[in-house]
């Protein structure tokens, strides 16, 4: 009996959805839609503007969604440098990225985005679009959604910093930084290099410079400020011995700066593949590329350490990672994935005796942040010639060079510059007091972990 109703049942089923389909086909059968049917017959035109219409909101998600993938990033470096360093700093460094965001945001915001993309009739920075005053309401919204973009692109170069000179300047010293770094050096320099992706007209890429995620603009303008401040507040105390020789200052959380290093790598596929600033097909290398070369980093970075320190180190092998991300950076929508894991290869190498190097030449830098961001930064700018796709030419070649010579040009000078003006101003360096009591207490009037004994983790 239950079959019989089941088989009435669905016989009816078909009769209805017959019908319906009879409905709904015939008219269009006699190219007949009802009142009005002229007016939404498809034409060329309209497929063509209605595919346009797709793309742009597609490019405006893709953009934006990467944007929030970036601003993760923070997250991440916030990890690193507190995991890296001591517990009785942590909460210092915490607000250090925070505030090097919220002061960058409304520096950029008001003056950094028009320097960097603005009218730029002599090549070299930008002279309009300060307040977001390229927008208007009724206008096309684009410049919102590239603003958003740039905006954690300039905070990820302003909190490189952090790590390199932590544990021993002021928070207020920090906060005058991250204003003049977001607000005029990157900037700067991004509208040599990036400055026709708006309004601008930028003379390094006018030459045919090659850096498409930032290798060099964010990350070696970053990391070379930091070499810049980390030899105007000097080293840590403790750092060196009576014999000139660095002592190690354990980081009071691995784990903490192994979390930092999946964020960054996490985000890091928003800064890479962002940069389209489209939703295209290229993300699909650009992609595997970011997941190629800090796998190779991480491998060439451990391996390094264990044939030199006789045990594969924790602490390298992160920044091989990162060292990986960055070398990737500038190339990594015109390497092939052979060629990324080469650059990964050798950033991860290079980052292990860097960290040495800069050690034995007194850089006191607790995270390595000069070693990942700016000797990968170049290495990665440099790789996006020698690797490129496209063919090898040593014009591009010394382009690359040129490029990577004026960042640290301009990046260290001024750097440099503004430390000594702070230090000799509002002061850089917290007292020795401070520096042994913690910047947690001393800066902030809290700790990091208020219900641990810092005789338990230091």
């Amino acid at each position: 009996m239950f079959l019989k109703k089941f088989e009435i049942i669905r016989r009816r089923s078909r009769a209805v959805l017959a019908m319906l389909a009879v409905t709904l086909l015939l008219p269009l059968a006699f190219g007949v839609t009802g009142a009005g049917a002229e007016d939404t017959v498809p034409t060329i035109a309209g497929n063509a503007e209605a595919i346009a219409t797709v793309q742009t909101n597609a490019d405006y998600i893709w953009t934006i969604t990467c944007a929030a993938l970036v601003f993760l990033m923070q997250a991440g470096f916030a990890m690193v440098c507190g995991g890296f360093t001591q517990a009785k700093n942590v909460g210092n460094l915490m607000m250090k990225n925070l505030f090097d965001f919220s002061f960058g945001a409304l520096a950029f915001w008001a003056v950094g985005f028009g320097l960097m993309f603005g009218t730029a009739p002599n090549g070299w920075f930008g002279t309009d679009g300060f307040f977001l005053s390229g927008w208007e309401a009724t206008g096309d919204p684009w410049v919102l959604c590239f603003w958003m973009f740039q905006v954690v692109f300039a905070a990820a170069a302003a909190t490189i910093v952090a790590g390199a000179v932590a544990e021993r300047i002021k928070f207020r010293a920090y906060i005058a930084y991250s204003l003049v770094v977001v607000g005029f050096i990157y900037p700067v320099f991004g509208s040599w290099a990036w400055g026709s992706l708006l309004n601008g007209s930028g003379w390094l890429e006018g030459l045919g410079f090659i850096d498409f995620a930032g290798s060099t603009v964010v990350h070696s303008v970053g990391a070379w400020v930091a070499l810049a401040g980390a030899i105007v507040a000097g080293p840590r105390i403790g750092k060196y011995g009576a014999d000139g020789k660095p002592r190690a200052i354990p980081g009071h959380s691995l784990p903490l700066a192994t979390l930092g290093m999946f964020l960054l790598w996490f985000g890091w596929y928003g800064f890479n593949a962002g940069s389209t600033t489209a939703a295209s097909t290229d993300i699909a290398l650009i992609a595997v590329n970011t997941t190629l070369a800090p796998a190779a980093g991480a491998v060439a970075a451990m391996i390094a350490s264990w044939f030199l320190f006789r045990k594969p180190d924790l602490g390298m092998s992160i920044n091989g990672a990162l060292g990986g991300l960055v070398s990737i950076t500038a190339g990594c929508a015109n390497l092939t994935p052979g060629s990324a894991v080469l650059a990964g290869l050798i950033g991860g190498v290079l980052v292990v005796f860097s960290v040495m190097f800069f050690d034995r030449i007194r850089v006191d830098d607790p995270v390595g942040a000069v070693s990942v961001h700016g000797v990968c930064g170049a290495w990665g700018t440099l790789a996006a010639g020698l690797f490129n796709a496209d063919g090898f030419s040593m014009a591009q070649i010394g382009v690359q060079l040129i490029g990577i010579g004026s960042c640290f040009v301009w990046a260290f000078g001024t750097g440099f510059i503004l430390f000594k003006v702070i230090s000799a101003t509002i002061g850089l360096r917290a007292s020795r007091e401070e520096e042994l009591q913690g910047l947690d207490i001393s800066e902030h009037g809290c700790q990091g972990y208020h219900d641990l004994t810092m005789s338990n983790i230091k």
